[in-house]
């Protein structure tokens, strides 16, 4: 594995694991720790051996599809700010920051006992959810959209408390209210 880390894979090897990670997804969200690996693989499509070359164990295949969703979270930021007004983008970014926790939500055992192992699965993902969280909101702060006395850190923990609270796919509209009163508290006075 430390080898095709180092090296950049091939664009079919690159598109199998981008396949397991997204097929992983799906499968830890519903059936979350007791997920089958098969299962997995059958449904990225490929073999049992091409997800055990890229991922030799199951905590191994949990840590990369999580650092995958927080990737994509984030990486979606200068697109979002690109294609609309920053406000707008903030609160496109907060859904988006909702799919990726209801994600989670089926892997969240596996990531403790990841955790309980002396691994730390979630890395730099609070960072960098904080730094698309920063971005978003010195844009809209520039646009003068939202309050400036709320800071980065005070919205994150908000999305966290949501997290915590809301982050079932049967909570979901629970979490959607949260936060447009969220969003609304932002906002700018008029």
């Amino acid at each position: 594995m430390a080898d095709s880390a180092q090296r950049p894979l091939r664009a079919d090897a690159r598109r199998n694991r981008d396949k397991v990670l997204a097929a992983a997804v799906r499968v830890f969200a519903e059936d979350g720790l007791d997920a089958h690996l098969e299962r997995i693989a059958k449904e990225a499509g490929v073999g049992s051996a091409t997800l055990y070359r890229n991922f030799p164990t199951r905590e191994a295949l949990i840590e990369a599809v999580h650092r995958n969703e927080v990737a994509q979270l984030c990486d979606a930021v200068p697109g979002l700010l690109a294609t609309q007004p920053p406000y707008e983008a903030l609160r496109a970014w907060t859904r988006l920051f909702l799919d990726y926790v209801t994600a989670k939500f089926g892997m969240a055992e596996a990531l403790r006992a990841i955790a309980a192992t002396g691994s730390n699965p979630y890395g730099h993902s609070r960072d960098m959810i904080q730094a698309a969280i920063t971005t978003l909101m010195t844009a809209c702060a520039a646009a003068g959209t939202i309050r400036t006395d709320i800071t980065p850190t005070d919205m994150g923990a908000a999305l966290e408390g949501i997290a915590l609270t809301s982050a079932s796919p049967d909570q979901r509209h629970q979490a959607e209210r949260l936060l447009a009163l969220t969003l609304d508290g932002l906002k700018a006075p008029s």
